[in-house]
């Protein structure tokens, strides 16, 4: 369940108070000897898988009756051309057409760090700082005599550039560029999956090494710390970690609230990295020290929960009837109803790849059917307000016999790491 939020959140519930000097010490030289690299034989995406994955766009598009899609820097400008770029008020743009080479819109001083990582053949046009790049971009469409089709609009396209090109292409149609981008997205090659499992190879060995280094008094920073710098050690990169201990895991996103370990509170640990781009998110949730009879069963309530939904995974269903499954199975243990506290108030799970959230998600109402290659997060947590929570979280793929796990769940709250 990664977001950007709970890094906010761990910072602020790791800044008070102020850390003793041998945690300083803990978090800032682990000894990570035991620890080696697993992604050193990873294989990065080729210029040959992007060609097909550009192939793959344009037979939606014809299909969809688009004739060309948008796309600013971000995973699926990476995805598509191999050009890893950041946003800023300067657009730099790629634009799919039906037919023939892409074209990368930069600022002119731009385009030679451009054309070093564009990693499929492209055409690249520029603008100089007094000009409308957006006019570059409708210059582009009206030369392969595109402006007069329906533009996809990438997801995440912000509204100045889609505004900018109706601005200079008032009679041009936008619609959205979801069944195309989608459409290639959700579903991962074998290399992908391959990286995914890399990943999460990677998060599950980080976390067999921190568990039993963990210590009363601890703070979320302190144990963060220990896990990023074991999974670093172990090849992941871009890794975060939500730590919430005691009554902060009774909240999917913690609390800012000051915290640390204490004997016989949960401690909910939900982390993940990247490895060539492709990301894992596992969760985990134990108790430090003896768990309570109330804990153990909540616990193996979750651990059921995870095994409901996955037994409801099948291809051909659509991605909500998981998160269907998963409350029917709680509202028969007197959690709910729906998505009511105590119980579990959010989706079942959420989409995964390149970004730690995809579409689809495993949420009521989603009508997507399950396809080989679709990937998800499986995390049916319980959330008891006031008290504790647990979320264990493993992701599965999807294949042509069914769903497969990224990370086998653990059977005990006694082996939490499995």
């Amino acid at each position: 369940m990664s977001s950007l939020s709970r890094r906010g959140l761990l910072a602020a519930a790791g800044a008070a108070p102020l850390l003793s000097i041998p945690a300083v010490l803990r978090a800032a030289e682990p000894d990570l000897s035991e620890l080696r690299d697993l992604t050193a034989g990873a294989q990065p995406i080729t210029a040959e898988e992007r060609l097909v994955r550009i192939a793959r766009a344009r037979a939606l598009m014809k299909a969809n009756g688009i004739g060309a899609v948008l796309i600013e820097p971000g995973s699926s400008l990476l995805y598509f051309t191999a050009v890893r770029w950041g946003r800023s008020e300067r657009l730099t743009a790629a634009i799919l057409p039906v037919e023939g080479e892409p074209c990368i819109v930069t600022p002119f001083f731009e385009e030679p760090s451009v054309r070093e990582s564009l990693g499929v053949p492209a055409e690249v046009r520029v603008w100089q700082e007094d000009e409308d790049p957006l006019a570059v971009v409708a210059g582009f469409l009206k030369d392969r005599k595109l402006a007069g089709r329906p533009i996809g609009i990438e997801e995440t396209v912000r509204f100045f550039a889609v505004d900018g090109l109706k601005r200079v292409l008032p009679e041009v149609k936008i619609v959205s560029a979801n069944p195309v981008v989608r459409g290639c997205r959700m579903i991962k090659t074998p290399r992908e999956i391959a990286l995914m499992q890399l990943a999460t190879d990677v998060t599950i060995a980080a976390y067999r090494w921190t568990h039993p280094r963990i210590e009363a008094g601890m703070t979320p920073r302190d144990i963060a710390a220990l896990m990023s710098a074991a999974t670093r050690k172990l090849g992941g990169s871009n890794e975060w970690n939500l730590i919430l201990l005691g009554e902060a895991a009774a909240y999917p996103h913690g609390t800012g609230k000051p915290q640390k370990v204490v004997p016989g509170e949960v401690v909910l640990m939900d982390c993940g990295c990247s490895v060539q781009g492709y990301q894992s998110d596992v969760s985990r949730s134990f108790v430090f020290g003896t768990p309570t009879a109330e804990q153990r069963k909540v616990w193996d309530q979750v651990a059921r929960g995870q095994q409901v939904a996955l037994a409801a995974a099948r291809l051909g269903t659509p991605a909500g009837q998981v998160d269907d499954a998963v409350r029917r199975y709680y509202a028969t243990l007197g959690y709910g109803p729906d998505y009511k506290l105590p119980g579990l108030s959010h989706r079942t799970g959420h989409g995964i790849g390149m970004d730690g959230h995809e579409p689809v998600n495993l949420v009521r109402g989603e009508r997507t059917p399950l396809a080989p290659g679709m990937c998800f997060s499986n995390e049916p947590g319980i959330y008891i307000p006031g008290s504790f929570g647990i979320r264990l979280e493993d992701c599965f793929h999807m294949t042509e016999s069914g769903p497969k796990w990224f990370s086998e769940p653990p059977k005990s709250i006694d082996a939490p790491m499995g």
